[in-house]
């Protein structure tokens, strides 16, 4: 399962158009930061965090298990009361993710050495995508081999036994805790959150950065949109998009494990934001599935600089004493990249693509000088 190509293509094979796109994506980028922001307050204030972690994943296991019963009823349910259970099981699935992350990025950097965080997540990423390598591979015959909507059943079956088998490590981990707890309250906590980004002039920039680079999430949905509306894709084609996807991801992680101690978060941040202004070009000037290909390619390899280098930086900027509140911060920061999905699926319907690919990398330019002011040492 694949929030980027697998759950649109599901979305549109459904009867969804380019405004339930929009409101997908929206949700499934939205949903986390505003969890995060409601619930880093209540998470912070617990010296021990794993209870939570493990609650959020249980929560995405029951959201994935319900969607793969959706869609074994789906022959007798109406087109629109599918959506809107589809919209509904999305939508705890990205609330139960974010809830789940503000207790993970906690616990991971009282866990891992600042020294060691690059070539961690780098590794991490490695092991990863060659997980999702295989993955993508069986989705994508998946999607084939079987008839709508039985296909889709069938991946969320394997998700959701994947997922509950994954949960098994965090089981088992031994969690440190810290000797010293900030303390918030929910009253306070807008006071707290405004005097930390006026205080922290890194933590503001980096905000800047998540919402400008940050809508570099939101492409690959709509780019399937664009694969269904314009070239026509088949489900062999949506599997492909993924294997190459995963691929890209697969690739920078192995080579930014090798570099891990040569390179700065800030030059990674500068060739994602590279990266992301290129893929709109391969689709404007070179249409055709060849090149789309290549767009998920390097789609891959930018999610997966963006991934790590935001959550590198985000470590950085942050202690242990404070970073669930920044972790529920930043999620209430990323206003743009919800937004943007909304604003795109309008876009798309009034002006065409070519005005939504324009407006995208208009606001990727932006990031540019952001990073610039962002200034890691790391």
């Amino acid at each position: 399962m694949d929030v980027d190509t697998i759950i649109p293509a599901m979305m549109i094979d459904a009867g969804g158009t380019s405004v339930h796109i929009g409101l997908l994506t929206a949700i499934m980028l939205g949903g986390s930061h505003l969890s995060q922001l409601f619930f880093a307050p209540f998470i912070n204030n617990r010296p021990m965090k794993k209870g939570y972690l493990l609650l959020g994943i249980n929560a995405r296991i029951f959201a994935l298990a319900c969607l793969a019963f959706l869609f074994f009823l789906s022959s007798w349910i109406t087109g629109s009361f599918l959506i809107i259970m589809i919209f509904l099981f999305i939508s705890v699935f990205s609330t139960s993710g974010g809830f789940a992350n503000i207790s993970y990025t906690d616990i991971l950097g009282k866990s891992v050495l600042p020294e060691s965080r690059k070539s961690f997540f780098s590794v991490r990423q490695v092991i990863v995508s060659t997980g999702l390598f295989a993955s993508a591979y069986f989705a994508s015959r998946a999607l084939t081999l079987k008839p709508y909507p039985d296909n889709y059943a069938f991946l969320f079956v394997i998700a959701t036994v994947m997922l509950t088998i994954a949960s098994a490590g965090f089981w088992r981990l031994k969690e440190i805790k810290v000797s010293k707890q900030e303390i918030y309250k929910y009253k306070n906590s807008v006071r707290v959150i405004l005097h930390e980004i006026r205080t922290n002039k890194k933590l503001a920039h980096y905000l800047l950065v998540v919402n400008t680079q940050g809508v570099s999430l939101a492409l690959m949905p709509f780019l399937i949109l664009y694969a269904k509306d314009v070239l026509n894709a088949t489900g062999s084609d949506i599997g492909n998009y993924l294997i190459f996807k995963v691929i890209g991801g697969i690739l920078v992680g192995a080579l930014l494990f090798y570099y891990s101690k040569k390179v700065k978060y800030q030059h990674l941040l500068y060739l994602t934001s590279i990266l992301a202004f290129i893929i709109p070009l391969f689709v404007l000037i070179l249409p055709g599935h060849f090149f789309l290909n290549l767009s998920f390619l390097v789609g891959g390899i930018v999610f997966t600089l963006h991934t790590i280098t935001v959550s590198g930086v985000l470590l950085e900027v942050s202690t242990n004493e404070n970073r669930a509140l920044y972790t529920g911060i930043v999620g209430a920061g990323s206003v743009l990249p919800v937004i943007f999905p909304l604003a795109s699926s309008w876009v798309i319907n009034q002006f065409g693509f070519s005005m939504f690919f324009i407006l995208f990398m208009f606001i990727i330019s932006f990031s540019f000088y952001f990073i610039f002011k962002l200034d890691c040492r790391a």
